[in-house]
């Protein structure tokens, strides 16, 4: 009854026309934002600080928290029709996606991206509202050893699906380490990977090898496919509507990854990206239909998404009761906040219990507005696949580069943009799986970091990441996650042969 008493107070704050108002145009910003590769909520959210300056704290949190999940929200659309991740936490929705708008599905995967955000932000808000408090405190039982453990077992587990071969998404994980670390060591100095470049020396952004390996190297693959690309090119829509089956097929997939999102959320850190790549991950294990992920499943398409928009209001966990950011997003809100006057942490809920319940009715009210907004415009934005194909080559590439640019103002990115590009089809033509190494991209500096701290504070005594129950839990899921799908994959060969003599 007292939460209930609570979220009526927020709804009482969040529906004052003014905040009607905020909500409205911070979800729609932040669609846009979502859509363009490049530009992302990050700089974004930067940029409206001296906006919200001198609004009310729940107003401009209400604002700015309406960019930053409705950019997730918008950043499948250019996944989906163009396979240029909008938002690192779409990069999962395009492995099916794009595939299902290659088949002339694009308006139903835009139809059930829509619909899987909504729910998945909608738990997201009923977790906020019941178990905020709770879950915060499983976050503090966190430390640096089970961070480890955690990521590992994230990028164990997407190695551990790479259907051709085990090696090759050893090698393309390693190479993603090997990326994300590139620049100056922060705790000692030392430069690596950067050939003496001064460019180098601040790392690779991600963005520049996501859209690499994904756009533009699906730019080359159309061009090596020559006038054959043409007969594959989707000029249809297709049906925007789920039948019942389908409704039927993905209801466990959502409901699973909503609830899964939210918790990956909670946990300073991870993020929307790691907790779409995890459902993704997790609902290709269990489905009965696994090996059709990435060649067009509904379930590939629905689950990330839930995944990504849950994780989203649980990293408002964090960030409210504890005043930890579980992301950079929500870092630059925590300097919002402080900018306004407002202390985000266990006292909150009593200082200000305005700002706390405000932005959480907020967000429901968000989430109705973003479903709004984007089942109708479906059919306008998908006429972008009736583009000539020439031009909408020349479209993504001029997405990527202003994307790119954008980031630092340097021409050097755009040379990694096309080395990156290239490597992306290098790998696509040599069956070398993209999921890992994008994971380890987004997980490998974090990994290190916390390892570091890890032995740091175990004096060098690396048994700290088996002494403790969670940490030692996840890292023997991880070592079983690598071991036993080949042992399987052995066992059915050797089954099916047999058969075959028999």
């Amino acid at each position: 009854m007292e939460a209930l008493e609570s979220m009526l107070y927020g709804f009482g704050v969040a529906l004052q026309p003014e905040n009607l108002m905020y909500v409205f145009i911070g979800v729609f910003a932040g669609t846009i934002i979502g859509m363009v590769p490049g530009l992302g909520p990050i700089s974004a959210l930067a940029l409206m600080i001296p906006i919200t300056y001198a609004m009310n704290p729940a107003s401009g949190l209400i604002l700015m928290s309406g960019v930053y999940y409705g950019a997730i929200f918008g950043g499948s659309t250019s996944s989906i029709l163009l396979n240029a991740p909008g938002v690192a936490g779409t990069v999962a929705t395009s492995f099916d996606g794009f595939p299902m708008a290659k088949q002339g599905k694009a308006g139903k995967a835009l139809a059930l991206a829509a619909w899987a955000s909504f729910i998945g932000g909608t738990v997201s808000v009923l977790g906020l509202m019941l178990i905020a408090p709770l879950l915060a405190s499983v976050a503090v039982s966190f430390g640096p050893a089970e961070y480890f453990a955690l990521m590992l077992l994230g990028l164990s587990a997407v190695v551990s699906l790479s259907e051709r071969s085990l090696c090759k998404g050893l090698i393309a994980a390693v190479f993603g380490v090997m990326v994300s670390i590139t620049g100056i060591d922060r705790q000692t100095g030392t430069q690596r990977y950067t050939f003496d470049s001064l460019h180098l020396l601040q790392g690779i952004d991600f963005l520049v090898v996501a859209l690499g390996v994904f756009a533009l190297a699906e730019v080359f693959v159309m061009l090596r496919a020559g006038r054959d690309a043409k007969t594959h090119a989707p000029q249809a829509l297709g049906s925007l509507k789920l039948s019942k089956d389908e409704v039927k097929e993905i209801s466990g997939p959502v409901a699973r990854s909503s609830l899964q999102g939210f918790i990956v959320g909670v946990l300073p850190g991870a993020g929307a990206t790691i907790a779409s790549f995890l459902a993704y991950i997790t609902e290709k294990r269990i489905a009965k239909d696994g090996d059709t992920f990435g060649k067009g499943n509904i379930k590939g398409v629905a689950a990330p998404e839930a995944a990504n928009n849950a994780a989203c209001g649980g990293s408002f966990v964090p960030l409210l009761t504890l005043g930890v950011p579980g992301s950079g997003s929500t870092a630059v809100l925590l300097g919002a906040l402080l900018v306004m006057g407002v202390t985000p942490g266990p006292l909150m809920l009593e200082q200000r219990p305005d700002v706390f319940w405000g932005v959480i009715a907020s967000m429901y009210i968000g989430n109705i507005f973003l479903l709004i907004l984007n089942l109708p415009l479906i059919p306008y934005i998908a006429r972008i696949l009736e583009v000539p194909r020439p031009m909408l080559l020349a479209l993504i590439i001029v997405f990527c580069m202003i994307g790119v640019y954008g980031l630092k103002f340097s021409a050097f990115d755009l040379y990694l943009l096309l080395a990156f590009g290239l490597v992306g089809l290098l790998m696509r033509m040599n069956g070398f799986p993209l999921a890992p190494m994008i994971l380890a991209l987004i997980l490998g500096d974090l990994m290190e970091e916390n390892m570091r701290r890890a032995l740091q504070i175990s004096g060098g005594d690396w048994a700290t990441f088996i002494e403790k129950p969670i940490s030692a839990t996840l890292l023997s899921i991880a070592l079983l996650s690598l071991v036993v799908p080949p042992v399987i994959r052995r066992i059915k060969r050797v089954r099916s042969t047999r058969h075959r003599t028999v």
